[in-house]
């Protein structure tokens, strides 16, 4: 071990502080550094989901068992065509019974959980709050998990790719009756992805993409206005009964840095990258980062790999996962946010495959949960509660799920 290895990193959100956590276990010491203070990082009011891939690299950094009773596990997943009446589930079975399709986690108690392990590990400083001063020293790693509009990536001079959505993204937490608390919906309306995610106990989190206009229109109504076009937007199955918070449009955009890292500074999370929501694929595409990070730091602290080369290989072995993702969300998006006619046959096809052959199902829960490129790769067994659950081999058997790694920052 080398343990002279110092890293610091501007941006203490879940990515930031996860990073944090990763590096210092991995024998590095960090100084984390962000202008908002503690109370502030705790204070968004929004739900995550988790794929597998979060979950083993947070078994790995020993956080899943104190996160997990804080989690709703979803064992099924409707996708459903609006403009078609197409419809499919995913369960378990479809996933090498591995027990839950997901979790959805709310974002206190996520911060809570890891501020806490921050301040307990000796390895790593903290320097929160915008009177929080920044190390002079020189580390051997910089990382940039400052956010999309990121003022480290910014300061390098690394332009980026962008595109904005002619949607936002407008999100909520209702009661609602007719919806099962371990069941997830996605469905693919002609306006926008429209995802309705169990909290438990009756309560759900709406992600609602529409058009900009169309959502500040519905984030300005009082309650019963608004649950009356929500009703109108969901199946018949779903009822929303009450308001829970106020809703929250924001806009929606597909941004990818033109370098991942320059120099010793390594961009991770959404200074790096964003995606569409559909799929809920932003933070596990973020926490995927961090997973290739703390592999290579490892490396790098047991000297297999020489620090200044840690920058360009996180770089290479990152693009191929964030191209195929953003690329598959944006084609999900183009594909199903519409009625074009010469269309209407295809998804329709689709939807026919998925229903019919089981191992298309498993092919596109694969892609969600682990990755485009953890296709092929066996998922560990994990518990859930006394439970033990050991998956199958999967599709072509090649070994343990690599580290692997959503939303803002």
């Amino acid at each position: 071990m080398r343990p002279s290895l110092h890293a610091r990193i501007h941006g203490a959100g879940p990515t930031g502080a996860l990073t944090a956590l990763a590096l210092a276990q991995a024998g590095w010491r960090v100084s984390l550094h962000d202008p908002l203070s503690p109370e502030a990082l705790q204070g968004r009011e929004r739900a995550y989901a988790f794929t597998h891939s979060s979950r083993v690299l947070l078994e790995r950094l020993g956080l899943w068992g104190d996160l997990r009773p804080q989690l709703v596990s979803f064992r099924r997943l409707r996708l459903q065509d609006m403009a078609t009446a197409r419809q499919v589930s995913f369960d378990p079975t479809d996933l090498n019974n591995v027990g839950a399709v997901g979790w959805i986690g709310s974002h206190r108690p996520l911060m809570a959980l890891l501020l806490r392990r921050l301040g307990q590990h000796p390895a790593i400083g903290l320097a929160l709050g915008r009177d929080a001063p920044i190390t002079s020293t020189e580390p051997d790693l910089l990382v940039a998990a400052d956010g999309p509009d990121s003022p480290t990536r910014r300061a390098l001079g690394i332009g980026q790719w962008s595109h904005r959505y002619a949607q936002a993204c407008l999100t909520v937490q209702v009661e609602m009756g007719g919806g099962a608390d371990d069941e997830a919906w996605e469905l693919l309306r002609p306006e926008g992805p429209f995802a309705v995610l169990p909290l438990g106990e009756g309560r759900f989190q709406l992600v609602w993409s529409a058009p900009t206009a169309r959502c500040q229109q519905l984030e300005a109504l009082g309650g019963p206005a608004f649950l009356d076009r929500l009703a109108g937007a969901l199946p018949d199955a779903l009822q929303p009964e009450a308001l829970l918070a106020r809703p929250r449009s924001f806009p929606v955009a597909l941004q990818l840095a033109r370098r991942l890292h320059r120099g010793r500074t390594v961009l991770v999370g959404e200074s790096a990258h964003r995606c569409h929501p559909v799929g809920g694929q932003g933070l596990n595409l973020c926490w995927r980062d961090v997973a290739v990070l703390h592999q290579l730091a490892e490396r790098a602290a047991q000297g297999r790999l020489h620090p200044r080369r840690l920058a360009a290989a996180y770089a290479r072995r990152r693009w191929p996962d964030l191209l195929l993702t953003l690329l598959t969300t944006d084609l999900l998006v183009r594909i199903f946010s519409n009625r074009q006619p010469l269309l209407l046959p295809l998804r329709s096809l689709a939807f026919g495959v998925l229903s019919r052959f089981g191992w298309s199902r498993a092919l596109a829960l694969q892609v969600m949960t682990q990755g485009p490129c953890g296709l092929g790769r066996t998922l560990p067994p994990w518990r859930d509660g006394d439970q033990q659950f050991s998956p199958a081999p999967a599709l072509s058997g090649h070994g343990a799920l690599p580290a692997p790694s959503a939303r803002p920052e």
